[in-house]
């Protein structure tokens, strides 16, 4: 079947880019090497928190296919490639792009577009996947157009979504970025042209750099003001009055996802590689992955105040996703406050709507009602909408507020 689009990768990234594509009107093909990710969506079931099976219904219904097969990247106009970049011993690790290049350089067309929006450090598109593509003798530039657009899907966000999000574009030429700019003119309300492909895969990692270290000034902003005795909350709340030069940002058990915890390393990994320093970046990571034990001190604290132990102590942790009302649990840091928890000899418990399964080192951790009236310690790691918090509130023996949403006798705030 020919299509108009390929999108190579159908995650939390290329699902919605794909619906949106339909909904424009495009014929789409997606292209995912998990076989139950095809299965589900040839059966009408999404795997993607954003998008439920009523879309994946109506997606189908406008044309879209589902394969682990890329025979329609010969005929499409279009090619996406939305696949994952994670980390490897802390290295970048980008076997994903490099499999999905080969895969469409063995079929790839000449006339056809080429983007990738998996995001990676300045360089990837003209130094990893472009010699892939170029490698059957097709020359991009002038056999087919070349383009980069880091993604900027938020899960959970249902006031920014693709279509009315600006979308950042770039090309190895400047017709390459002509094309690109006028696909992505299908699909979004705003698009902004970069001065070329490093440019955009630059703005990627400073996006997420810039959240990663001001999520560190406000988490080291906490440690500092819990020992001078300063409600940091109220600290925050008066700052956020400033209607010019601050923006809030708020503390926490750490940072998770893909993003925060991931992409900075790309930046910080290609600065060193040119023997430059990127020290905020590092110090950034530093200060958040050292917040999981910070909160497990913190509650350690509290649990001798008051009862005199900690090991056999019940402790139940409230939101385990690494972000409010998502069902995602990667990079957690809810993981490293549960592994030294276990380590003090503390029972770990949780509960969580989004994550039916909860496991820590291979070890599952149980799952507790909402309010455990027997537990001798409840930590709010996420504040889903779903809680009633002023009934935890009410109902806790004793509370450590990780997220500054409860008040109360029982209540301690991060």
């Amino acid at each position: 079947m020919s299509a108009d689009l390929v999108v190579v990768g159908l995650g939390y990234v290329g699902l919605p880019l794909a619906r949106r594509a339909v909904a424009a009107g495009l014929t789409v093909a997606g292209v995912d090497t998990d076989a139950a990710v095809v299965a589900g969506l040839t059966g009408g079931r999404s795997h993607v928190q954003d998008i439920g099976a009523d879309a994946v219904t109506a997606m189908r219904a406008g044309g879209f296919t589902a394969s682990a097969a890329f025979d329609a990247v010969s005929t499409a106009d279009t090619v996406v490639i939305c696949v994952p970049t994670g980390l490897v011993d802390g290295e970048p690790d980008l076997r994903a792009v490099l499999a999905a290049g080969r895969a469409v350089a063995a079929r790839l067309r000449p006339g056809s577009l080429v983007v990738l929006e998996s995001t990676s450090y300045p360089g990837t598109t003209e130094e990893v996947l472009l010699p892939v593509l170029e490698s059957t003798g097709l020359v991009a530039g002038v056999d087919f157009n070349l383009g980069y657009s880091p993604e900027r899907i938020d899960p959970g966000n249902g006031e920014y979504v693709l279509e009315n999000t600006p979308k950042v574009v770039a090309g190895l030429t400047p017709v390459c970025a002509k094309r690109c700019a006028a696909f992505y003119e299908l699909l979004v309300d705003s698009v902004v042209v970069a001065a070329g492909l490093r440019e955009a895969e630059t703005a990627k990692l400073l996006e997420n750099s810039y959240r990663l270290v001001n999520i560190a000034l406000v988490n080291e902003l906490a440690v500092f003001c819990d020992r001078l005795g300063i409600d940091v909350w109220d600290v925050l709340r008066c700052s956020a009055t400033k209607p010019f030069g601050f923006q809030p940002f708020s503390p926490g058990p750490g940072v998770g996802g893909h993003c925060i915890p991931v992409d900075p390393r790309y930046l910080a990994n290609r600065a060193r590689a040119e023997g430059l320093p990127c020290s905020m970046v590092t110090t950034a990571q530093e200060v958040n992955s050292g917040m999981p034990g910070y909160v497990v001190r913190r509650a350690r604290d509290i649990l001798v105040r008051d009862g005199g132990r900690v090991f056999g102590a019940r402790v139940v942790l409230l939101g385990v996703t690494y972000k409010a009302d998502v069902a995602d649990l990667r990079q957690s840091p809810a993981t490293g406050v549960v592994r030294q928890l276990r380590a003090l000899g503390a029972h770990v418990s949780y509960h969580d709507p989004h994550a039916p399964r909860f496991t820590v080192d291979d070890d599952p951790v149980p799952s507790s009602p909402e309010v455990d009236p027997d537990a001798d310690l409840v930590i709010l790691l996420q504040a889903h909408r779903c809680y009633d918090l002023p009934h935890i509130a009410n109902t806790a023996r004793s509370i450590l507020d990780t997220r500054g949403h409860l008040d109360g006798d029982n209540v301690e705030r991060l």
